[in-house]
């Protein structure tokens, strides 16, 4: 499934800010349950603090009553159940709850205790509040203590907290939308840049254009035309061979047709055989033709195998192919020989590739050598790599024109030139693949003919023996 750029880069930019979001909510929470305490906490010492005023110490009793507003400070939507307890320091209880927890340790008059109890089954926060009493015979303070169950600190804490994750979520809402419309226009040059693609013609190979591209697009756009460039160089390359392909194709079928129809003509059998035995040459002609361009686009196509092989196995591709190619040699009375030198070397080269190079240099050397001549095929290993070198005592290649040979449906131009041109081309294609190279030179031995040499670099034995 294609994923969007839009969606990623949405998704890369809301996830750290809905992390915020979601760390803020925590803290957000942990400080509604602190404002929500510390309201209570002033409630209960607010009520406590009412409650303690009337206290009083008269006639040796002390005096006191619970005001109504004391309790109601308490007031909310959901009510809580609301506990108080007034004792003398001496621990005696002048009104309230007696089962209502007394504080663990007893402070100052200035410094009010809170602490949390549990009250008849429910939690319940408590304040005690310490009040000294005018005329009281005992030094210690009346102990006032309020306590209030925990639903409305709940109710409150929840409330600041909803509402302050709702205006989080509308904020994270309106960052979505805004950075939607953002990543929007961003991404325009890049959809612009899409459209100017999907609005071009079949075939163009037209560059895009540079400008009112962004910087981060221009390695892109650049790459882009460079390819373009290179198809349209591939794509000319591919036209041309198409066309010499059909040039030479032409020719020999008219020649094939002219052939047959003389035979066709002719008045007896005897009278057909010269021109059907010249058809059949010009057909195998033909034949060999159209397998060499085969054999061409499939060697551009063709990926090497990156195959560690040593001399020995090199050597019997070669001797196979010269086995093959024995009777073409012995048809013109041509000396074929095979020569070895070296140790045993390992070389990358695809083991196909390799056979299809020999079939062609080596058949090209014996069309191209006269009757009775010599072809001799070598193999020379070293610590550098592995060479085969095919050297024959024909016409040979001027050196102004060596380089030329290797280009497509190049030849000479000597009447006795039976090929297509496309032999030193498919061998340059596949020499090039398996990293190797060759070379057209003069034998040293002699003055006349043709030295082709191949190397291909040696590579790691463990390689090799792996």
């Amino acid at each position: 499934m294609h994923s969007s750029l839009q969606r990623q880069l949405l998704g890369w930019v809301l996830l750290p800010v809905a992390a915020a979001v979601a760390v803020d909510a925590w803290l957000t929470y942990q400080s509604s349950a602190a404002t929500a305490s510390v309201v209570q906490d002033r409630l209960l010492l607010g009520s406590a603090r009412m409650i303690a005023q009337q206290i009083s110490f008269e006639e040796g009793v002390f005096q006191h009553q619970i005001p109504p507003a004391a309790l109601e400070l308490f007031q909310s939507e959901l009510p809580d159940r609301i506990f108080y307890r007034v004792t003398t320091g001496t621990g005696e209880l002048l009104s309230g709850y007696a089962d209502l927890p007394l504080p663990a340790r007893f402070s100052s008059v200035d410094s009010p205790q809170f602490f949390a109890a549990s009250m008849r089954g429910e939690p319940v926060r408590v304040v005690a509040f310490f009040q000294p009493v005018v005329g009281n015979p005992s030094a210690l303070p009346v102990i006032v203590e309020m306590a209030q169950t925990a639903h409305a600190h709940d109710q409150l804490s929840d409330k600041l907290w909803l509402h302050a994750v709702g205006q989080q979520l509308l904020i994270l809402a309106l960052a979505t939308v805004f950075i939607l419309f953002g990543l929007h226009r961003g991404l325009r040059p890049l959809i612009r840049l899409r459209n100017d693609v999907r609005a071009r013609q079949e075939g163009s190979l037209q560059p895009l254009q540079t400008d009112r591209i962004p910087t981060e697009l221009t390695p892109l756009v650049d790459s882009f035309n460079d390819y373009i460039d290179r198809l349209e160089t591939h794509t000319r390359l591919r036209s041309a061979f198409i066309q010499n392909a059909a040039h030479q194709l032409r020719t020999p079928l008219a020649v094939l047709n002219t052939q047959i129809s003389d035979a066709l003509r002719a008045k007896d059998s005897a009278g057909a055989d010269l021109p059907l035995l010249a058809a059949r040459k010009t057909l195998q002609q033909t034949t060999r033709m159209v397998n060499q361009f085969l054999t061409l686009s499939a060697a551009e196509a063709h990926i090497a195998a990156a195959t560690p092989v040593s001399t020995q196995i090199c050597c019997d591709i070669v001797q196979e192919v010269l086995e093959d190619l024995a009777f073409q040699a012995d048809h013109k009375h041509i000396d074929l020989g095979f020569e070895r030198s070296g140790t045993d070397t390992w070389a990358v080269i695809d083991p196909a590739a390799l056979r299809e190079i020999a079939v062609n240099v080596i058949d090209n050397a014996i069309r191209y050598t006269p009757v009775g001549g010599v072809v001799t095929v070598r193999i020379c290993s070293s610590n550098e790599g592995i060479s085969v070198e095919v050297q024959d005592n024909g016409p040979g290649v001027p050196e102004e024109s060596r380089d030329q040979v290797f280009q497509r449906f190049f030849r000479l131009g000597q009447s006795a030139s039976v090929g297509s041109g496309l032999g030193l081309s498919i061998v340059k294609e596949l020499v090039t693949q398996c990293g190797g190279t060759v070379q057209l030179l003069t034998p040293v031995q002699a003055g006349s003919g043709l030295l082709l040499r191949l190397e291909f670099v040696a590579t790691d034995f463990s390689q090799g023996a792996a």
